[in-house]
């Protein structure tokens, strides 16, 4: 899908998605809502593996900035070669599904190894519109159907319901089916959007989370890594203690990642909140990435590419605390590529 990062953060401000689209992905085409149900016990989690099978704790990103976040079309997107030269990491969606990007667009993107490309993954909703709501593969149960993994519809949004991470049959669809098939296109890495379900508890209407469920989640980006070992993965706006302080198969569940980034910290208006979770997570002490820090990044919506005193305000209050910034549009939108 092409998603509009994790709008429910556990946080302030951040938790809200901009109308008309969900956060940090364009809104997708208009579409009936899907039939959602509380899941009821979910089967159990698989048994935690030792940590000596994770295979590194990641990549690790080399240059943390300037970036990129768009979901548009790669017409949309414009002169590939000016996005290639100006952005060291971009991140697109790439779900073959989608036909945004060519795999020779990608590797235009990726300048002969300049630059890392990585796409936008849903790993806590699933989206109608996505092909592996209605189909999937022999051996894998496609999202609609796997009616256990359903935690309800994304409220206010009919097109997308929350997932059980879990699930065992959701969890092997997503590691095995829709990750799988981004890394087969070459991308360096996965943007993880809507692990701030992990945060919501079990009392919500809208995505409740019991503790398997967020569990599960944690387990959930443990298989990814030890799938993947040499991908970047990066969680979007799920930085609550949940997962900051969070564990899994014996490790602590920060390692697994390469990079965290949140929507809206400075503009349109500031949240402290999430300011406060980001800088948490960066007075942790890390092991390195091939020798490289956590990359911490956020995003920031000024409304257009036009308000650049806005955007620059954003991005030094941003750089005032060490973090990767990039200011676009909306949530909503993300179909313009921004030159600051």
């Amino acid at each position: 899908m092409l998603v509009l990062f994790g709008a429910l953060a556990s946080s302030g401000a951040a938790c809200e998605r901009a109308p008309g689209g969900l956060a940090g992905k364009p809104p997708p085409p208009p579409a009936p809502p899907p039939p959602s149900s509380l899941a009821a016990e979910p089967p159990p989690v698989a048994a935690a593996s030792d940590a000596a099978t994770i295979k590194g704790r990641g990549p690790g990103f080399a240059v943390a900035k300037p970036w990129v976040s768009f979901y548009g079309t790669s017409a949309q997107m414009g002169d590939l070669a000016k996005v290639a030269a100006a952005y060291r990491i971009i991140n697109i969606d790439a779900d073959p599904g989608s036909g945004n990007f060519s795999d020779a667009q990608l590797k235009a993107l990726k300048a002969g190894g300049k630059n890392r490309v990585i796409s936008y993954m849903n790993v806590g909703s699933c989206e109608i519109y996505r092909d592996y709501w209605s189909k999937a593969p022999e051996g894998f149960v496609a999202c609609g159907p796997n009616r256990a993994a359903h935690l309800g519809s994304y409220e206010g949004y009919p097109d997308e319901t929350w997932m059980d991470p879990s699930n065992a049959d959701y969890r092997k669809l997503v590691v095995e089916h829709v990750a799988a098939r981004l890394a087969a296109r070459g991308v360096d890495g996965f943007y993880l959007d809507n692990l701030e379900l992990l945060g919501h508890g079990e009392r919500t209407k809208n995505g409740p989370c019991n503790a398997r469920c967020r569990q599960g989640g944690l387990d959930l980006v443990r298989a990814l890594r030890e799938r993947f070992p040499d991908l970047l993965i990066v969680m979007q706006n799920g930085t609550t203690d949940v997962t900051r302080l969070g564990t899994t198969g014996g490790i602590p569940f920060p390692s697994l990642l390469d990079g965290i980034a949140h929507e809206e910290v400075y503009a349109p208006k500031p949240d402290a909140e999430a300011e406060r979770e980001l800088l948490a997570w960066k007075a942790m002490p890390f092991e390195s990435r091939n020798g490289h820090p956590l990359w911490i990044a956020v995003e920031d919506y000024v409304g257009s590419c036009k308000n650049v005193a806005s955007a620059r305000a954003a991005m030094a209050k941003a750089a005032s605390n060490g973090f990767s910034s990039y200011v676009t549009d909306e949530s909503g939108g993300q179909k313009v590529v921004c030159y600051w």
